[in-house]
């Protein structure tokens, strides 16, 4: 597949690198010292398991046009920088291209094709003039929840701590072509990729997993390994999550994991993190 990576961080450049070294044309679409760093060198990638790989097949270029029709595109910015590159995001696009967007948080599409009262509305929050959802439109998306741990070490050179998992979604939950295509790609590099019938519920999930892990280990300096192993913060975690209602219930709607959470599972494991919220591969 023909494949534009906007945006080459953490996250950005272990898919790209991953992706590039299972034989995908891969171009990132980045600027500065990054397009200066992946030009000359590829990008690299070091890997929780000790191998250091070095994916040199990778294009790099700030110059969306040329780059021509892709197959995917796949939005690795941040959010709050979606507004930035969303003018030359509809560079890379032919009648079929797909956009596979990997944000945290509720995406600019969250209400597309949702049903009810709200479909349609526009979440002002991350897309407060309606620009993203107007150049990036939603009839092009699969969603996209990340989970994998990554941290950038310079332009171009990524560390991978943890995880594979990249679940995917059509917006209306249809199991499509489309989606069993982009799934299959990204299995081929190696990741974990289901296509869900509720990528919404998904998104919850994770977000249930950050409002009650992420206080807890910013104030105790702690990893989610200390957390699940040590009784009073594991407690914690557990009564903070019974008293989030509203993001259980949108995160259990079509539960791919169990409605009551263990937390004494994670005891003998050293990789707690994530593992919680699914246990589905």
């Amino acid at each position: 597949m023909k494949i534009a990576i906007v945006g080459c961080g953490a996250i950005g450049g272990y898919v790209g690198a991953k992706l590039a070294l299972a034989g995908e044309a891969v171009t990132v679409c980045v600027r500065g010292a990054t397009l200066a760093a992946v030009r000359e060198h590829g990008i690299t990638l070091h890997m929780s398991n000790g191998r250091t790989h070095i994916a040199r097949s990778v294009t790099a270029t700030a110059d969306y046009a040329s780059t021509g029709a892709q197959d995917l595109v796949i939005l690795a910015v941040k959010a709050h920088q979606l507004g930035a590159v969303a003018h030359q995001v509809p560079e890379l696009f032919g009648p079929d291209t797909v956009v596979v967007t990997m944000q945290n948080g509720i995406p600019y599409w969250y209400f597309h094709r949702h049903g009810g009262a709200l479909a349609g509305t526009l979440v002002r929050s991350v897309d407060p003039d309606g620009l993203i959802s107007r150049l990036i439109p939603a009839e092009r998306v699969l969603g996209c929840v990340v989970y994998p741990a990554t941290e950038l070490l310079a332009p171009g050179v990524v560390k991978h701590i943890e995880g594979d998992r990249f679940p995917i979604g059509e917006l209306d939950g249809s199991g499509s072509e489309r989606a069993q295509r982009v799934s299959q790609c990204f299995t081929r590099a190696g990741f974990k990729a289901p296509v869900l019938d509720n990528i919404r519920a998904e998104i919850w999930l994770k977000l249930w997993g950050n409002l009650t892990f992420n206080p807890i280990s910013a104030l105790t300096r702690s990893t989610l390994v200390d957390i699940c192993q040590n009784p009073p913060t594991r407690d914690l975690a557990a009564a903070m999550m019974h008293e989030s209602p509203e993001p259980r219930r949108l995160a259990t709607t079509r539960p791919r994991c169990s409605r009551t959470w263990r937390p004494a599972a994670p005891r003998s494991s050293t990789r707690c993190s994530a593992r919680w919220w699914s246990s589905a591969a």
